[in-house]
């Protein structure tokens, strides 16, 4: 019997690494897309990736071109695509929210298109986030709730969410949404505020700089472990009918728990280090965004394996290897 293939937009990201990890070690054959840049700078753009480079098949494909995603779908005959890759920067220029429009939304329709024509009995993952809810009405949301989004991002994702809703409704595809909350590891980017807070919290440690400027301590997140969530991802395209799931921990944590917990674990009071920077805070939540994952618990048998402590004492960890050489 021959090897299952699995297709991973966003391969070199931290969803795409970690769902490598996890179908290599299911004995998948593994491609992923990578942008020119990727191949050519590959100690940085593929730092994710560096262990598995010899295992997996990377493709330079541009997502918004019909034609080359045509190509590649009809060549390659995935039996699953996780579509994880798409342009998340926040940004209230208006050249920005044109490019992310375009980009999120063509990508995901492209790509569903070239599928359906070309490999009909591939499986499709699509990457669908809280931000969908965004000013959500109450908590905490599942898959019954109504969408709100409140930025280009979140209104990108909720189209792309309709197109394969429509895909799979019209065509019979066989294609899902997960909708994702914030899920953390050590191969997070250090755009993101809790790589911010653990590698910065490493340098006060190291005696590198002294202190931590940090927007709201008091927001709410729903915050989980990267590879149970890519786990999540896989069990959606194992179930006999394609569906929809909230994937969330079910329980919302402080920035303040965040850093507290982290510089804790430095043996360092972050009262004496961190300074709220009005700079930095985004508008007031209404209503916490916080996930309910009951459906997908009850229908896929997932569950979480890793805490809030842990997560961030391995991130920690990680950071203090990369940073203090051990």
């Amino acid at each position: 019997m021959s090897r299952r293939r699995a297709l991973i937009t966003g391969i070199p990201g931290q969803d795409g690494s970690y769902l490598a990890d996890l179908l290599l070690s299911k004995g998948y054959e593994v491609h992923g897309i990578v942008r020119r840049t990727a191949i050519e700078d590959t100690e940085h753009k593929l730092k994710n990736l560096r262990h598995i480079l010899g295992q997996i098949h990377l493709h330079v494909v541009s997502l918004d071109n019909v034609l080359s995603m045509i190509k590649l779908v009809k060549d390659l005959q995935p039996d699953e695509c996780y579509h994880l890759a798409a342009s998340s920067f926040v940004s209230y220029s208006f050249e920005d929210e044109i490019s992310i429009l375009n980009n999120n939304v063509n990508s995901t329709h492209y790509l569903l298109a070239a599928i359906k024509e070309f490999a009909p009995h591939c499986r499709v993952y699509f990457a669908g986030t809280s931000e969908m809810f965004g000013n959500a009405e109450i908590e905490p949301q599942d898959e019954r709730t109504p969408f709100n989004p409140r930025s280009i991002y979140g209104i990108s994702k909720v189209a792309s969410y309709h197109l394969v809703k429509n895909y799979r409704q019209q065509y019979g595809m066989f294609a899902c949404t997960g909708i994702l909350y914030n899920h953390e590891s050590p191969r997070r980017g250090y755009e993101f505020v809790t790589r911010k807070i653990v590698s910065m919290a490493v340098r006060i440690k190291l005696g590198l700089q002294e202190s931590l400027q940090l927007g709201n301590l008091d927001a709410f997140r729903d915050w989980g472990y990267t590879p149970d969530y890519v786990n999540a991802m896989w069990l959606m395209l194992q179930a006999d009918l394609p569906d929809d799931y909230v994937v969330a921990s079910g329980e919302t944590h402080s920035v303040r728990e965040f850093v507290e917990s982290a510089f804790s674990y430095l043996g360092l009071d972050y009262q004496k280090h961190v300074k709220m920077d009005p700079k930095l805070f985004r508008p007031a939540e209404k209503v916490r965004l916080c996930g309910n994952p009951g459906k997908i618990m009850e229908k896929l048998n997932w569950k979480r394996t890793v805490t809030f402590q842990e997560i961030v004492k391995e991130m920690i960890a990680n950071e203090m290897k990369i940073q203090g050489n051990g």
